[in-house]
């Protein structure tokens, strides 16, 4: 995992950060090492070379993509394949009902296309599609409450009355039921946000 906080992809600063990676997660090798943020300052080249170095010395096993645009997901997919290095085999986004348009129209037309593995984070937008959020008064029951404010919005509120009419047909509960849509798309591997083996690079 790189330094947190640190949005570079430069290659001195992966190379660094990988033994700190392996040497706070106890292991010789991660699975999944994310470029946990896009970094356009630095060429794709260059970022790519450095992760294509950690799998050649078998310190990585693939790599995935969080937080990147269509485009420049494309970009470096293109790259990988001229330059024959490592591609981004993963996608993580931002997805969730509340969140949706970035994703369906942007990001999940590439990640069929070129068949990556995409774990959408905060899938439950916080906590708040469990409908347990409903005005600024409730945000003090979670410390993620300065979070979920972003998502009381009268759009945000109507998401969770569907839910709750879906999930009483249903006999289920409205958490579930955002799960349960985002589980049902072709393009998505696991919307649990479980990323305890990987590092993320960032």
């Amino acid at each position: 995992m790189l330094e947190k906080g640190a949005v570079s992809l430069k290659k001195q600063h992966i190379l660094h950060s990988i033994d700190k990676s392996l040497k706070r997660l106890q292991t010789d090798v991660i699975d999944l090492y994310w470029a946990h943020k896009d970094d356009p300052e630095t060429p794709l080249e260059e970022s790519l070379s450095a992760f294509s170095s950690l799998i050649d010395s078998g310190k990585v096993r693939a790599i995935g993509a969080s937080n990147y645009s269509g485009a420049r997901l494309s970009e470096a997919l293109r790259v990988s394949s001229r330059l024959h290095l490592a591609r981004y085999e993963g996608l993580e986004p931002h997805y969730n009902l509340v969140n949706r348009k970035e994703y369906e129209t942007d990001l999940e037309p590439v990640a069929l296309a070129e068949g990556l593995a995409v774990t959408p984070y905060f899938s439950l937008a916080m906590g708040f599609l469990t409908g347990k959020y409903r005005s600024e008064a409730d945000l003090v029951k979670s410390p993620r409450g300065g979070g979920v404010k972003q998502y009381l919005t009268p759009e945000g509120l109507g998401v969770i009355a569907r839910l709750e009419e879906i999930a009483r047909e249903k006999g289920s509960k409205p958490g579930a039921v955002a799960i349960a849509y985002l589980a049902a798309r072709n393009s998505i591997t696991s919307s649990d946000r479980k990323r305890n083996q990987p590092g993320a690079a960032c």
